[in-house]
């Protein structure tokens, strides 16, 4: 698996705090009997060859020795691997949902980084960080220009393994299914291969949570357990799912892993990878008794129906807009599918947007009434698309006066000023939130917005 990761050399290769020396070993304890060790690998990785979202020239050549561990039976935390090659492949989910991954855009803007690239001189003695001398030679377009190659081979590398993560969809373990199904949903140009994969994928869990929940109502399972009742509480509504810590630093040894899949999470999870790859669901599944797969089909449908979008798929979103904020800890209803980092109901906050402007004024009031329940980042998605709504035209002009706004932009300008959860995170302000708001031309604290409504 790693045999040939010193026919590299790693030394002349950069990441994010320079020469990518260290990363040999990093691969080789992420392989660690030792769950300490893998978890310092992984916290080191994931903070040097995926910085903060940034990918860089060492980043594509860890790639195939992660594939070769993802693909190992023997490799522990292989659903830990395969989290950070999914992020390794396409960044933050954030950043494209509910679109999906824009590959062609990538390509366009990443011509010209390969020649860029093998212009970058060797590392010598002298000089053991060549990346950030290379970089401050170059304007900002060829910056841009370098990164985006890097983002793109490594994408390019990841999906290399695209055959080997559609096995995974047929894997015992429902977490490894759930995450094979997240890493698919990323790579459109592999979409013909990946659908079939996705749609069996669906109705092998569906039909696996049908066998589990009529062995619970029957009684206990032959074994003398207590059956499976956990399999039934995919039912509970909206969830959370562990992640990238706000910071952008590892989130502890259960980072990207969910706790306790179950196969509702699996086949909702493989729904909106199919609906990102352009393939929407029956409209059935839209009154199937598991709320979290009725999440998945709407999202789904809106992903690919865009405003031809049915009245229940539109429902089913505005619903699971104004639920109840999933909190911050995990508990036994918490349902773990990975997309914007289990925040379903922040998810279907963005997928109105596809579902066109027949709906806006119902959407709109529906993020007006969850925006005062939410705050850190489940409050930026649905900020995100109360702002769009309201700000149609783009940012305010400097000097506006209250006066002038329109009843969109006054009534969401209102409920911010009377609402102080969205502005903070962990009880403290929450830069990101202020930094969105200032885009459109609004005060950036809370105590600005009052004086300024007054």
């Amino acid at each position: 698996m790693l045999d040939r990761i010193d026919d590299i050399d790693w030394r002349r290769l950069g990441h994010a705090y320079g020469s990518a020396g260290d990363v040999p070993d990093q691969l080789r304890a992420l392989c660690s009997p030792d769950p300490t060790a893998r978890e310092g690998a992984f916290g080191d990785l994931y903070s040097n060859i995926f910085h903060q979202g940034s990918r860089y020239e060492a980043s594509a050549y860890a790639v195939p020795f992660l594939l070769d561990m993802v693909a190992d039976p023997a490799t522990p935390d292989r659903e830990l691997v395969l989290y950070l090659l999914t992020c390794l492949a396409m960044g933050y989910d954030e950043s494209w949902l509910p679109d999906g991954f824009p590959v062609a855009e990538y390509r366009r803007v990443s011509e010209g980084g390969r020649e860029l690239l093998a212009a970058k001189p060797p590392s010598s003695a002298e000089n053991d960080d060549p990346e950030a001398l290379y970089l401050r030679a170059l304007d900002k377009d060829d910056q841009n220009r370098l990164f985006a190659y890097y983002e793109l081979a490594t994408y390019d590398a990841v999906r290399a393994g695209v055959p080997m993560l559609r096995t995974l969809l047929a894997h015992p373990d429902p977490g490894l299914r759930a995450g094979a199904a997240y890493a698919l949903a990323w790579f459109p140009e592999e979409a013909d291969g990946s659908l079939p994969a996705l749609r069996e994928a669906v109705s092998a869990a569906l039909a696996a949570d049908d066998r589990t929940t009529a062995q619970s109502a029957a009684g206990p399972a032959a074994d003398g357990s207590a059956g499976s009742a956990a399999a039934g509480s995919a039912a509970a509504g909206p969830a959370v799912v562990d992640g990238p810590a706000v910071d952008g630093s590892a989130d502890g040894a259960t980072t990207g892993q969910p706790a306790g899949v179950r196969e509702a999470d699996v086949a909702a999870t493989a729904l909106v990878a199919a609906g990102l790859l352009g393939s929407a669901p029956d409209a059935a599944l839209l009154t199937d008794p598991r709320p979290v797969v009725r999440w998945a089909a709407a999202v789904a449908r809106a992903r690919v129906l865009g405003p031809d979008a049915d009245d229940a798929t539109v429902e089913e979103l505005l619903g699971w807009t104004t639920a109840a904020p999933r909190g911050r800890r995990r508990s036994a209803d918490d349902v773990p599918v990975p997309f914007l980092d289990g925040d379903l109901a922040g998810y279907a906050a963005l997928a109105l947007r596809q579902v066109g402007p027949r709906h806006a004024d119902r959407a709109f009031d529906a993020l007006l009434d969850r925006l005062p329940a939410v705050d850190g980042v489940e409050a930026l998605p649905v900020a995100t698309e109360a702002l769009r709504l309201a700000f149609p035209d783009g940012p305010l002009a400097a000097g506006t006066p209250p006066e002038a706004l329109t009843v969109r932009q006054r009534r969401l300008a209102e409920v911010l000023a009377a609402s102080p959860l969205p502005w903070s995170i962990d009880g403290h302000l929450f830069a990101n939130f202020s930094l969105l708001l200032d885009e459109y031309g609004l005060p950036r604290s809370r105590d600005e917005m009052v004086a300024y409504l007054r």
